[in-house]
């Protein structure tokens, strides 16, 4: 591994991405006095409300790409659709922390499985889709249920879609990947066997540049409509089972040699197998609850590993719950924020987006009790007093 200087505070810190996640890193980061530029095709951003500068160009302006790079001490990302080509120009002029290679192989569903699979990882049983006629070979290979997914740019449930029965196959091809029937006709996808999981559980971690890693445990995850919707730490797992996530997760991040956070999302089996799910190399939704819960939050922390900076402790304070706040809590005017916050170990985080769409994370809550259970059950009611109105 190529050795860099510490990057002290004072310095500035450069974030392609301009969402919630650059905006709690901002925060961390000016809090430990650093400054911050973030560059995105938006302007007045989650991210750039609080930023030092906020540089409104494309990600494929490697012009400004450059420029960008050439006035700050390093490069981080806050998701990881940006495209491989602006990671390398940027890290022509300032280390890039996850590198480039790693946003290169997790922005890519295809690439990331087969990574996964080659290193020993475990993952459900996949293949390779470019054209109806091969979607309908793989469903013989893997049966059905199963689930096609586009390669590349899915979040959230995008580009997805669940197979029942191998005679859906041409309508959930179209669906997914266009009508193009041949090699070059339709996007390129992923077929994944259903898994039957018991429950969806991540680990979130980071690794320094010196081989340090540090985690903030296994956390349980419940989804709505494929969002997440509330995350719980620690996850009601067995200690066995905890120890092998860990154990996964930090195996990940050291074959992709991760400088900074990643998260590892598993499926856990009816029969208490992990199977790895998705990567996201960066902070991540489950983790928003380390920002009130934890010593050292996912946002200092992946300042402490991009810098060069020992890892902060990563204790979880108390049982902690995350609720999301997506945008459909607005369709009946201004949420009660008062009665939320009327419950007084509940945390507010609003993100400053400027339009409630339904399905856009808008903010969200969490809370803090004696034990897990009570920590989901007092986010939930929390969430719910949001829509008492008048």
């Amino acid at each position: 591994m190529a050795q860099f200087p510490v990057i002290l505070p004072g310095a500035t810190i450069g974030v392609l991405g301009s969402g919630q996640l650059g905006r709690m890193f901002a925060i961390a980061a000016r809090r430990m006095g650093y400054r911050v530029h973030t560059l995105s095709p938006d302007a007045d951003t989650p991210t750039g409300q609080v930023a030092d500068l906020e540089v409104v160009k494309d990600y494929d302006d490697l012009d400004a790409i450059v420029e960008f790079a050439k006035k700050v001490s390093v490069v981080t990302f806050e998701f990881e659709n940006v495209p491989a080509a602006t990671a390398n120009a940027a890290a022509a002029h300032a280390p890039v922390r996850p590198s480039g290679l790693v946003l290169h192989t997790t922005q890519h569903r295809l690439r990331e499985k087969t990574f996964l699979k080659s290193s020993g990882f475990p993952v459900t049983q996949f293949a390779h889709i470019r054209s109806e006629a091969e979607l309908i070979d793989a469903l013989k290979v893997i049966g059905c249920p199963a689930v096609l997914k586009t390669a590349g740019w899915g979040y959230d449930g995008k580009g997805q879609c669940l197979i029942h029965q191998a005679s859906e196959a041409q309508s959930a091809y179209q669906a997914v990947c266009g009508s193009g029937k041949g090699l070059n006709g339709g996007t390129e996808a992923v077929l994944e066997a259903f898994v039957d999981f018991d429950c969806e559980v991540s680990v979130v971690a980071a690794r320094g540049m010196n081989g340090d890693f540090s985690h903030f445990g296994v956390i349980a995850n419940s989804h709505s409509h494929h969002i997440l919707d509330v995350s719980v730490a620690p996850a009601p797992v067995s200690p066995c089972v905890a120890q092998e996530a860990v154990e996964i997760a930090r195996g990940v991040l050291d074959k992709l040699d991760v400088v900074g956070v990643l998260c590892v999302e598993f499926f856990l089996t009816r029969d208490d197998r992990l199977l790895i799910n998705e990567l996201a190399p960066r902070p991540h939704n489950s983790g928003h609850l380390t920002f009130d819960a934890c010593v050292t939050s996912q946002f200092e922390q992946q300042l402490r590993a991009i810098c060069g900076l020992p890892l902060g402790a990563t204790d979880l304070l108390r049982p902690a719950a995350m609720a999301n706040l997506l945008g459909d809590l607005w369709a009946g005017g201004e949420p009660n924020w008062a009665a939320a916050c009327a419950i007084p170990e509940v945390k507010l985080h609003l993100y400053g987006k400027l339009e409630a769409r339904p399905g856009r994370k808008m903010g969200h809550l969490t809370a803090l009790a004696n034990d897990a259970a009570t920590a989901e059950a007092r986010v939930r009611a929390a969430r719910e007093a949001l829509t008492k109105r008048g």
